[in-house]
């Protein structure tokens, strides 16, 4: 098997890749020990942003009563499930920030770079992990880390 990292274009988060049987997984290879992972091909993907995360977000701003908002979060909660590829959906129609336009991308950001109560949630998430509702002094979020 000829294993190699390589970066997704659609998520922007490292997958292992192997060329002889074009199969693909988000999850290390069966077998292979860190060490061994480290020596393939692309794996400075893994460490690469190691001082900055990815994340998408599905903000309710407070113009509306911040109990509003949160009930209206909760609703989108329900629906997105555990599928990061439904919060991007949610986030482009509904997201009161112009990230909606990316589908809830923030981009790649380092410790402050973002409000705080964001960036301790995106950097205390695994990647495609989604948290609980979260409050700023934009509004309430959903966050997803992509990265």
């Amino acid at each position: 098997m000829a294993w190699q990292v390589r970066m997704s274009s659609s998520r922007g988060k490292p997958y292992f890749y192997d060329a002889d049987t074009q199969q693909s997984s988000w999850d290390p290879p069966a077998g292979l020990t860190q060490e061994q992972i480290q020596q393939l091909p692309g794996a400075n993907y893994l460490t690469a942003q190691d001082d900055k995360v990815r994340a998408s977000h599905l903000l309710a701003n407070i113009t509306r009563s911040k109990e509003e908002a949160i009930k209206i979060l909760k609703t989108y909660q329900d629906l997105i499930g555990n599928s990061p590829d439904k919060l991007g959906q949610l986030a482009t129609k509904y997201s009161d920030c112009s990230s909606h336009e990316r589908g809830g991308d923030l981009g790649f950001f380092g410790r402050g770079q973002m409000q705080k109560p964001l960036e301790d949630t995106a950097f205390g998430l695994k990647v495609g992990e989604i948290s609980d509702i979260i409050s700023t002094d934009s509004g309430v979020h959903l966050v997803l880390r992509t990265a």
